[in-house]
C-alpha cells in the first residue's frame, strides 16, 4: 500500500457486524499482496474480538475482487506455489477456520481468485449486479484457491470442469440457481440488505455457530461415523457453554433468548 492514509481493506463494526472492504476500487478491487495480508490480519483480529459477532467481506466500488493483480506479480522471483502459500492459502484457511459466521457479499464481478473467495464463506449473498468467473483457463493456469475444492461440492464435477474449462461468465440468477449463492438482493440496496441480514446472523449463539461450522468443515471429509463421534464431542462443549442455559431459559420463558455477551 502507497497511500497509508487509504487502507486496502476497511473496516467497520455495527451492531455486532464487522465489515471487511476490499479498497482497490479503480483496480476492481484486485488482491496484491498488501490486500491479501492485510485482509488475513483483519480476520484474526477480529477472531479476537468478542463484538465481531459475524463478518462480512465485500468490495468497494463497481467489484467484488478481480482476481489477482497481475501486475502486482509480474518480474518477481517468486514462484506460483510460493505465492500462494504466502498469500492466498492463508486467507482461505483463515475464512474456514475461523469458528464465527463469514459472509461473503458480493457486489459485482468475482474474477478468478476472487471466484474462490467468493465461494469460501459461509453464506454467500450476491447483489443482482454480481457475476462470476473461472478465469484461470484464459491465461493457462489452473483455478487455485480454494475454487478444485469448493465448486464441485456445490455444482457437481461436470458442470465445474465446464465453468473452469471454458471460463464461463455466471450472473446473479443464474448463480441463485447454481447453488454459488443463497440469496440475490438488489443492487440499489444490497449494503443495506446485507447489513440487516448479517444482523440478524449476529443475533445467533455465535459460539455454537462456530462450533457447527468446526462439524461442517470435518464432515465434509470424514465419514457419517466420524461426523457422529464429533458431533457428539462438540454437542459436550456447546452444552456447557452459557448459550445452551441462556437459550433453556428462554424457551421456559417463553421469550427470544439474548445471545450477546455470553462468554
Amino acid at each position: 500500500m502507497t497511500d497509508t492514509a487509504v487502507p486496502v481493506v476497511a473496516r467497520a463494526l455495527v451492531n455486532g457486524v464487522l465489515t471487511l472492504t476490499l479498497n482497490r476500487p479503480d483496480k476492481l478491487n484486485a488482491a496484491n499482496d498488501a490486500l491479501l495480508l492485510e485482509l488475513t490480519k483483519a480476520l484474526r483480529d477480529a477472531e479476537r474480538d468478542a463484538d465481531a459477532r459475524v463478518i462480512v467481506i465485500t468490495g468497494a466500488g463497481r467489484g467484488f475482487c478481480a482476481g489477482q493483480d497481475l501486475g502486482d506479480v509480474s518480474g518477481r522471483s517468486m514462484g506460483f506455489a510460493e505465492h500462494l502459500e504466502h498469500t492466498y492459502n492463508p486467507l482461505i484457511r483463515k475464512i474456514r477456520g475461523i469458528e464465527k459466521p463469514v459472509i461473503t457479499a458480493v457486489n459485482g464481478v468475482a474474477a478468478g481468485a476472487g471466484a474462490s473467495l467468493a465461494l469460501s464463506g459461509d453464506i454467500r449473498l450476491w447483489s443482482s449486479a454480481a457475476t462470476f468467473i473461472e478465469v484461470f483457463s484464459n491465461i493457462a493456469l489452473v483455478p487455485d484457491s480454494g475454487s478444485t475444492y469448493f465448486l464441485p461440492r456445490l455444482v457437481g464435477y461436470h458442470r465445474a470442469f465446464e465453468l473452469m474449462s471454458l471460463a464461463e461468465r455466471v450472473n446473479a440468477e443464474d448463480g441463485l440457481r447454481l447453488g454459488l449463492c443463497e440469496h440475490v438482493f438488489p443492487a440499489e440496496t444490497f449494503a443495506a440488505d446485507v447489513q440487516a441480514y448479517a444482523e440478524r446472523l449476529a443475533t445467533r449463539p455465535v459460539r455454537a455457530l462456530g462450533l457447527t461450522k468446526r462439524a461442517l468443515n470435518k464432515a465434509l471429509s470424514g465419514t457419517l461415523d466420524d461426523a457422529l463421534t464429533y458431533e457428539a464431542h462438540l454437542q459436550q462443549a456447546a452444552g456447557t457453554h452459557a448459550e445452551h442455559q441462556e437459550g433453556l431459559q428462554a424457551f421456559r420463558e417463553k421469550r427470544a433468548p439474548d445471545f450477546r455477551n455470553l462468554k
